[in-house]
């Protein structure tokens, strides 16, 4: 196997405290903190599972397993609308923790990924039936 140097630099460390701090601000977003409210009900495994997913994305550990597109094509309640609710709150989230460089690349990563999702959920509400069930 093949390693591959992080994306950016940012640590595991950095990494663990964005997204506790993003999920806290989620909670308390008026139109997300429902939403998430709705599918997390223990949220330290939620960030630690999150937590590998951007370890893995930008660290490229390999310690994720999930499907991302999968949980929010499947999660009826998400709206393609609630993405850019999420992108700026995650922007504002890693500007406030992060040196600048790093927060404005971690941050166009997760607009990469924001944009896919958005389109994976939008695609599950015009064609509920065509969401493949995995495992």
């Amino acid at each position: 196997m093949t390693a591959f140097p992080p994306r950016f630099f940012v640590t595991a460390s950095q990494i663990d405290t964005v997204v506790a701090a993003f999920y806290a601000q989620v909670r308390k977003e008026p139109t997300l903190g429902p939403v998430f409210a709705a599918h997390v009900q223990d949220w330290p495994t939620h960030e630690a599972k999150i937590g590998r997913f951007w370890r893995n994305a930008i660290l490229r550990e390999g310690s994720y397993d999930g499907s991302p597109m999968q949980a929010h094509r499947e999660a009826m309640d998400v709206l393609p609308e609630h993405f850019p609710i999420w992108l700026a709150l995650f922007d504002a989230t890693a500007a406030a923790h992060l040196p600048p460089e790093a927060a404005a690349a971690w941050s166009a990563t997760a607009h990469r990924i924001g944009r896919a999702l958005a389109m994976g959920v939008q695609d599950a509400r015009r064609c509920p039936f065509a969401v493949p069930k995995l495992g």
